[in-house]
């Protein structure tokens, strides 16, 4: 098996980055452009109205969102809602995971991680460590997580955690390579060029380990839920691993709102927790090993 995207899944996936790139992501606007590329509705069935394609496509895609730190609930649409019509075509959806909904108020449907809808006046705000992916509480007792939603919500935001810490490193390199010390940059130093060689490396593994539970859910594979949590557990140590060395390099200055890294660092701080995080996702794969 040749495991690697095809020609028209790099186009597309590249389509994407370019368009986050060069779009304010706060804006509804950055949303509407997704939909009318059709991201949204990648996994939807040609007949439907979407592009009729599977969930290799797809992942590299929502990893570049992950990249450009989107704020929107991209993951519970396109990767959830959208392909087990739970939704309406068109609509923004917030999912639950357990007794927190985040995105709940961009989103004009919100479900709980059964898959059925929630009232909205079941829903109250709370602080949340990511001011950019807002959060609220279900106030009554979550229902029980359908795998499939589970599985798909985990796959997804495994995706955004490869792009968040390719993000964290690009950012930190580029800073290195500009700060200096002793008359040299201080990316010249060891002290500073291994600990981003290893993220690299972290990264680098963890990739491909999302990549193939992308293809274990496309192809209905019975290990699918193995892959998933492998890749969730993995997507999650790379990208904290990152985020420590980019603080770390960054120094006082990476601890400051006005430089732009608290965004990721935040967004990876939750999502790197959200849908089981990587201790969690280990002993699931235990369990399914029989160990």
């Amino acid at each position: 098996m040749r495991f690697a995207l095809n020609d028209d899944q790099l186009a597309f996936r590249d389509a994407v980055r370019d368009l986050l790139a060069n779009e304010p992501n706060d804006k509804r606007a950055t949303w509407d452009a997704l939909v009318d590329m059709g991201v949204i509705s990648v996994l939807v069935p040609e007949g439907d109205g979407g592009l009729g394609l599977d969930e290799v496509t797809l992942v590299p895609v929502l990893e570049q969102t992950g990249y450009a730190a989107l704020a929107f609930p991209v993951v519970e649409t396109a990767m959830v809602a959208a392909p087990l019509g739970l939704a309406d075509a068109g609509a923004v959806v917030a999912l639950a995971d357990g007794q927190l909904v985040a995105w709940a108020d961009r989103a004009n449907v919100v479900l709980g991680c059964d898959g059925r809808e929630i009232p909205l006046d079941l829903l109250s705000p709370v602080e949340a460590v990511d001011p950019s992916r807002p959060v609220h509480r279900l106030g009554r007792p979550a229902p029980p997580a359908d795998d499939d939603v589970f599985d798909r919500a985990a796959l997804g935001t495994a995706a955004q955690l490869v792009g968040l810490g390719q993000a964290m490193l690009d950012l930190t390199v580029g800073y290195v390579k500009e700060r200096r010390q002793f008359g040299v940059p201080v990316g010249s130093f060891q002290a500073v060029k291994h600990p981003l060689a290893n993220g690299l490396k972290e990264l680098s593994f963890a990739r491909p380990a999302v990549y193939r539970a992308a293809y274990s859910v496309a192809t209905a594979d019975p290990r699918a839920t193995r892959d998933v949590s492998m890749a969730k557990a993995m997507a999650s140590d790379a990208a904290s691993f990152v985020a420590r060395v980019a603080l770390q390099c960054h120094g006082a200055i990476g601890y400051t709102v006005e430089y732009d890294l608290h965004v990721w660092l935040k967004r990876t701080w939750t999502l790197s927790r959200a849908w089981g995080d990587s201790s969690w996702h280990r002993d699931r794969v235990a369990r399914l090993l029989g160990l």
